[in-house]
């Protein structure tokens, strides 16, 4: 026989509570991806060719921003240059959004970490550009070069909008 309570079995309550518990890290704000992180996968191109992009949006990892694999403060380098990107432009009256700010900062041609190759060859050879210690192996002028053949920091612009939205 099964116990019920308020016309629900023990059973069925028990297995009810057991999904929620394993299920919550998936569907509270914690477990969910920050939206910059959504938006620049596909922007800087590290969704192309990635079969895990449609299982798994963590393809970009939190360490193009941050010190931290988990994300949240503080920021490495380059995500401090993309904040310092938001300042300035806010401070002569542009107010842009995230990928707006993103291609900003790649046309610049800066290196954020210092070691050499700019933020965006270091996307383009798919390292890091906010950790010195991830570096392109190409050698900076074959990288330049291959660079501007696949675009340039043009193929870095933001998305453009679709007709009707």
């Amino acid at each position: 026989m099964n116990a019920r309570v308020g016309g629900l079995s023990v059973k069925g309550v028990g297995l009810t509570l057991g999904a929620v518990v394993l299920l919550s890290p998936l569907l509270s704000p914690a477990g969910a991806l920050p939206r910059y992180r959504i938006q620049a996968a596909p922007q800087l191109h590290l969704t192309e060719g990635n079969e895990l992009w449609e299982l798994d949006r963590r393809v970009m990892p939190c360490t193009y921003c941050h010190v931290n694999a988990d994300g949240g403060a503080p920021w490495n380098p380059f995500g401090q240059a993309i904040q310092a990107t938001f300042a300035r432009e806010a401070k002569e009256g542009r107010h842009l959004t995230f990928p707006q700010a993103l291609s900003t900062l790649l046309q610049a041609d800066t290196d954020a970490d210092g070691d050499g190759y700019p933020d965006a060859l270091e996307i383009h050879a798919k390292t890091l550009p906010g950790d010195p210690a991830s570096r392109p192996e190409q050698p900076l002028d074959e990288l330049r070069a291959a660079f501007a053949a696949a675009g340039g920091a043009e193929q870095y612009a933001p998305p453009k909008k679709k007709a009707g939205k």
